[in-house]
């Protein structure tokens, strides 16, 4: 290669850096709390409903289950720690609180509810057996 290349590619990528640091000046860092809207899956069976939520950095004290009217409703909130002289220079992971309410169908069992969080993953399980009408409202505990 000669040095005229080799010269270009370090204009080019000294040219890159210049921009990237100009965009991260200029566009201001976003802070804002309720962007977190954890990604979620619904799997049926012939036996169960399950509801899988990813929660990744959560813990499970910082998540509430409850059923209410045949609706489950979980929420939670995903905090941004920062230590002392710690100063945020970019956010892509999403923090703030969430809430994610869910219409049980007439063939699930709403005494059979069980919750369980592994490796930031929130397993709510309930089984198909009966018509249930409950209207109270109750708290799901996390296994």
């Amino acid at each position: 290669m000669s040095n005229f290349t080799i010269d270009i590619e370090k204009q080019l990528s000294r040219l890159g850096k210049d921009i990237q640091q100009f965009v991260e000046r200029v566009a201001p860092i976003n802070l804002d709390s309720g962007d977190f809207h954890p990604a979620c899956d619904i799997v049926e069976s012939n036996e169960i409903f399950s509801i899988l939520l990813d929660l990744p950095g959560m813990k499970k004290k910082q998540i509430k289950i409850t059923l209410k009217d045949r609706v489950i409703s979980i929420s939670g909130e995903r905090e941004l720690y920062l230590e002392d002289g710690e100063e945020l220079k970019r956010s892509e992971r999403k923090h703030g609180s969430f809430s994610r309410s869910f219409a049980l169908p007439e063939t699930a069992d709403t005494s059979s509810i069980s919750a369980t969080f592994k490796e930031g993953v929130l397993y709510v399980r309930i089984s198909k057996k009966g018509m249930e009408e409950e209207n109270d409202s109750q708290s799901i505990p996390i296994k």
